[in-house]
């Protein structure tokens, strides 16, 4: 059983890897194709490629959710919990996708572990969630504002006397830069949350001493990953690029620069696990104020700050169910 456990955790964390590539793809490049930057076949690819080349930027996140969210049982039991916990976030990935909502996959996984730990009387690490995980998750959108805000402010007043349509020209073309860092970011990210989870559970039987993320492990995340971004996720897309604010070029480089800013700065300094939608929906919001407070769809942001509010329990509650659930029926 526990060997067949372990290969289970291992496909279902792929596949959790790539329902975030799909659900999270917007996070790259939603302002690229609003703004005509690139097409979306273009974005897409740009994107996968881009993810996987930064899931082998760092480990130093994916350890932080190896060991520093819950202490999961030893063996049987605690395999059990990890698989429940990456069964509730892929269910809420799933809904959220279908409701067009650019929630969290990363704020998903931990509240599946956070769920499935309690439910399983196992050790929850709070101050470290506290300091990787709350404490991340308020500050980074509202960094995310005001870069995004103070980036774009800085480009209206340099290119105040420039010539309209050539300067929308080329921050069309200085957005494939920019989008491409964010789609490194997302991979630098995102992709080892995953990796600590498979991690985490070869710890949990016995196979691996510490928390050092096999090649093997790092390889086959980014390929899920980038193969769930190719795919597309065209429902969150839309309403990133749309849906909360009117986007032209220079704004879409603004958000983007100021996401992958805050990216970059948090996996290699923090070492904390932040989201990427949340941060590059916030640097949307700060670039598409600049305009006028009126121009951002603010009943869409109430809605996405919502679900933002309701993924923890929304996945944790599923994945503690089905611990419960599969405990009673297997007896570990």
């Amino acid at each position: 059983m526990e060997l067949t456990l372990v290969v289970l955790i291992i496909v279902v964390g792929l596949t959790f890897d790539f329902t975030n590539g799909f659900h999270d793809a917007a996070n790259a490049i939603a302002t690229s194709i609003s703004t005509r930057a690139l097409t979306p076949r273009v974005a897409l690819a740009m994107a996968a490629v881009m993810n996987f080349l930064g899931a082998f930027l760092g480990t130093e996140v994916a350890q932080t959710v190896g060991k520093g969210i819950i202490g999961a049982p030893e063996a049987v039991s605690g395999l059990l919990l990890v698989l429940c916990a990456l069964l509730g976030a892929i269910a809420w990935n799933v809904f959220t996708w279908w409701r067009g909502l650019p929630t969290s996959s990363s704020h998903a996984l931990i509240g599946g572990l956070v769920g499935a730990a309690l439910a399983a009387s196992a050790t929850v690490h709070w101050s470290g969630i506290l300091d990787k995980v709350v404490l991340p998750m308020l500050l980074s959108p509202l960094v995310g504002v005001a870069l995004g805000y103070l980036l774009h402010t800085a480009i209206l007043w340099l290119f105040r006397r420039a010539a309209p349509r050539r300067t929308m020209r080329r921050f069309r073309m200085a957005q494939t830069v920019s989008a491409a860092a964010m789609g490194l970011g997302h991979g630098l990210q995102d992709a080892q949350k995953t990796m600590g989870v498979i991690v985490l559970a070869l710890v949990t039987a016995g196979w691996q001493d510490d928390f050092s993320v096999p090649v093997w492990v790092i390889v086959a995340v980014a390929l899920a990953m980038a193969a769930g971004t190719y795919s597309g996720g065209r429902r969150i897309i839309t309403t990133l690029g749309r849906r909360i604010v009117h986007l032209d070029p220079p704004r879409g480089f603004a958000a983007e620069t100021s996401a992958a800013a805050v990216l970059y700065t948090t996996a290699f300094l923090v070492k904390a696990p932040i989201s990427t939608t949340q941060t590059i929906t916030a640097a949307i919001l700060g670039a598409g104020a600049t305009r006028r407070a009126s121009a951002v769809r603010w009943q869409v942001a109430r809605s996405i700050v919502t679900a933002w509010v309701l993924t923890f329990p929304g996945a944790g509650i599923p994945a503690a169910a089905l611990y419960l659930f599969l405990h009673a029926v297997t007896g570990v």
